[in-house]
């Protein structure tokens, strides 16, 4: 198969570089934010338009070029902003959702030849080779169809996400910090049903599936205290935990899964406290507040988080 340069195939352009914190938040917009995490596709939030500024169509790739897991790339499903160190495809010729797929993995496949902080895409995305079309036994293959699917949220709701009404809470306060005794992945059997979680940042904290009988149990949050420090994970099965760079978060009130995805990506947003040297142990978990929805009498409002997460669309397929 012949290969050529990714530009022969994209024009390929820097983003728009912006600061999310000078962006205003804006639920009900049509606008992606687009960052360099490698999850929900890169968008963090949806956000007002900015000034004069136009959205990048959807239907476009963007390919993260620096951050904890580069050359991250995605078919964006609606226009977008996006942060800095970004970069967006654009096809010089109509392309399918199939071939648009297909290009974001041979992109990413290309990620060994990086590293974050050191040797970045930057300068080099542009002549990566890729090949010049798609196989020929992949052709066939719709993914447009599995993605519409169940793209129906579970209530025809519509919830405002009014933080400055929000009122900070104790993390301890919330849950039971704990750490795992479980044996180390080199000492359990591979190849069982039963998920490991390590300090991974992918596959919800999943590192290898084993044999043995799990000790932790599930409806419960795993938090990286290493590693990818500062990712949390709702975990919905019983489940064995590596003891040293996972801490698990047990909680004090009645957690199901809607409520602990909610809770995740706001516990997420205290990654940026952290990094390899300064991890996130039991001590300093204790010490975390977080901002949430809150009742009338003060007190977080669980039903009201459950039900944001159900009026998202693709809930239903939670």
């Amino acid at each position: 198969m012949k290969l050529v340069s990714l530009d022969t195939i994209f024009d390929i352009k820097y983003g728009n570089q912006f600061d999310l914190n000078k962006l205003e938040s804006d639920r009900d917009s049509t606008i992606n934010f687009v960052s360099r995490s490698s999850q929900n596709l890169g968008v963090v939030c949806k956000v007002h338009p900015y000034k004069n500024t136009e959205p990048f169509q959807a239907g476009l790739i963007t390919v993260t070029l620096g951050g904890t897991y580069l050359l991250s790339s995605f078919v964006q499903q609606d226009e977008f902003y996006t942060a800095q160190n970004i970069k967006v495809l654009i096809p010089k010729n109509q392309m399918t959702f199939e071939e648009k797929i297909y290009y974001c993995k041979i992109i990413e496949s290309n990620r060994f030849r990086y590293s974050s902080h050191g040797r970045e895409a930057n300068k080099t995305l542009n002549k990566i080779l890729v090949p010049s079309e798609i196989p020929k036994s992949l052709k066939n293959i719709k993914f447009g169809d599995i993605l519409n699917e169940n793209q129906n949220s579970l209530t025809n709701e519509v919830l405002p996400l009014k933080t400055e009404d929000w009122d900070y809470f104790n993390l301890v306060d919330l849950f039971d910090v704990s750490a795992s005794s479980d044996p180390l992945i080199t000492e359990l059997t591979i190849g069982g049903k039963i998920p490991y979680i390590s300090s991974t940042e992918r596959n919800n904290g999943v590192y290898e599936y084993v044999e043995e009988v799990p000790t932790n149990n599930g409806n419960t949050i795993t938090a990286n205290r290493g590693g990818s420090v500062g990712f949390f994970f709702y975990q919905p099965k019983n489940y064995l935990a590596t003891p040293v760079d996972v801490r698990i978060l047990t909680p004090k009130f009645q957690l199901n899964k809607y409520i602990g995805l909610f809770l995740t990506t706001i516990l997420k947003q205290e990654k940026f406290k952290f990094n390899y040297s300064r991890k996130m142990g039991t001590d300093r978990l204790n010490r975390i507040k977080i901002k949430l929805p809150t009742t009338k009498d003060k007190q977080p409002d669980f039903e009201y988080m459950e039900n944001y997460i159900k009026s998202l669309p693709y809930s239903s397929a939670i």
